[in-house]
């Protein structure tokens, strides 16, 4: 999805494909995508576990064609999953059980899964990246600065992954806590400059924490493909509406940083540690109750730091026109739930996670 306007934003949605009976993983990606119409095909990915199916936007400039692009993707994905047998799910993690776990035949996946053992055989885990176009790399990672602090408040708004193993595991988001086996995972470190990035990936890949420079998977990184900013941090998300919040509030959050940036004002520097408790708390309670703020380290009314978030980007929001979508959206996560609280309520009230992974 290549870019270079901040106006630009393309969304990555990676999806679980199920046995409908048993709702354990199916690992027929390969044939699922064999079966999408063929411009359809384009916009599909192969992934590193052979039950999930990534779906790319082309390159968007609005939200309602993001809204439009999403949904043709993800009508054609599941018609061909239930051509194959499956169910396509979006939901952050395996709910169930993954018995086959080999990575497909491709030179790359083997080469992750000798390095880094054990920690690949964990289950698949779905997420949602989000692409905003900046102008040059070193503006992007000045940006993933500024982002640093409010990619927790994203987190809590995205958490779509309580269960596994067939049950609730206390976590709003178990994908979150299963990716934190990795290294080169969790919050983008805060850099002085492209230079500096540069720098500390040659440490991390001389140190074997990551295999090359292309496994920086931090929550925000500079994108090593396209020239974007790209947020990693949400679960693949429950429904199209989640989703188009997702993309304005990352957009209007990287429109926001590039103004900061132009009028001489740095991201802060918010204490790692701060901002990897930050990020548990999020993925571990959502929006229930309190999330920490990395900036002083006081836990605050999870709904009043969502709240400042939305007031910090309005001025993005309102460019973009975009206002009014994020504002109603944000309405409904606040009436009816995050993605882990619409599933937890659907299985409490019917007892069956398959009823439950369709209401989140």
């Amino acid at each position: 999805m290549p870019s270079s306007s901040p106006e630009t934003v393309g969304v990555e949605e990676e999806f679980l494909l199920l046995d409908p009976g048993t709702l354990v993983n199916l690992p027929v990606a390969e044939a699922v995508r064999k079966s999408l119409p063929e411009d359809v095909r384009e916009q599909s990915r192969p992934e590193f576990r052979q039950s999930m199916l990534e779906m790319v936007t082309p390159v968007c400039t609005g939200l309602d064609e993001v809204r439009e692009q999403l949904l043709r993707l993800r009508r054609a994905a599941a018609r061909a999953a239930v051509e194959n047998g499956a169910r396509l799910v979006a939901v952050g993690a395996t709910p169930v059980a993954e018995p086959e776990r080999t990575v497909p035949d491709d030179p790359r996946f083997r080469a992750i899964l000798d390095h880094y053992g054990p920690v690949v055989d964990d289950p698949a885990v779905c997420g949602c990246h989000v692409h905003v176009g900046v102008p040059d790399r070193e503006l992007a990672v000045r940006v993933c600065n500024h982002l640093r602090p409010w990619l927790p408040v994203v987190q809590a708004l995205t958490v779509n992954s309580p269960f596994h193993a067939g049950r609730d595991t206390g976590h709003a988001s178990w994908r979150a806590m299963q990716l934190d086996r990795w290294p080169a995972l969790g919050p983008s470190p805060w850099f002085a400059s492209a230079g500096d990035f540069d720098r500390t990936v040659e440490l991390l890949v001389a140190s074997g924490v990551m295999l090359d420079e292309s496994l920086v998977l931090w929550h925000a990184r500079p994108s090593a493909r396209y020239p974007t900013v790209e947020v990693r941090v949400a679960d693949v998300c429950p429904s199209v509406d989640d989703a188009v919040l997702l993309a304005g509030l990352v957009r209007a959050l990287v429109a926001t940083a590039l103004a900061d940036i132009a009028a001489g004002r740095t991201g802060p520097a918010v204490s790692d540690l701060a901002l990897r408790a930050a990020h548990w708390n999020a993925a571990h309670q959502g929006l229930d109750g309190t999330l920490l703020d990395p900036r002083d380290g006081r836990a605050r009314p999870a709904w009043d730091l969502v709240d400042e978030l939305a007031d910090t980007v309005t001025a993005a929001l309102v460019d973009f026109g975009d206002l009014a979508v994020v504002r109603r959206q944000l309405a409904r996560i606040r009436r009816d739930g995050t993605g882990a609280n619409r599933q937890r309520r659907a299985f409490a009230r019917t007892g069956d996670l398959g009823s439950a992974l369709i209401a989140g």
